[in-house]
């Protein structure tokens, strides 16, 4: 049976930690920043963790940098 291959576009977007946690950029920081207020944009700023929900179907995907 062939390898899984890493989805090469989830590659780019989630971070695996030295403890195995996934780490994801936040949403709604792509555009229109300037409507949004200062402490939402600043909130908005880093990462935050993959939702445990999630966390099977991406460690699936991105097997390989595991």
């Amino acid at each position: 049976m062939p390898k899984q291959k890493t989805h090469s576009g989830l590659k780019k977007r989630i971070k695996v930690t030295g403890t195995g946690k996934l780490m994801r950029g936040q949403a709604y920081t792509g555009h229109l920043a300037a409507s949004k207020t200062t402490k939402q944009n600043r909130q908005l700023r880093g990462e935050a963790t993959v939702s445990a929900s999630d966390k099977k179907r991406i460690k699936q995907l991105i097997s390989n940098l595991m």
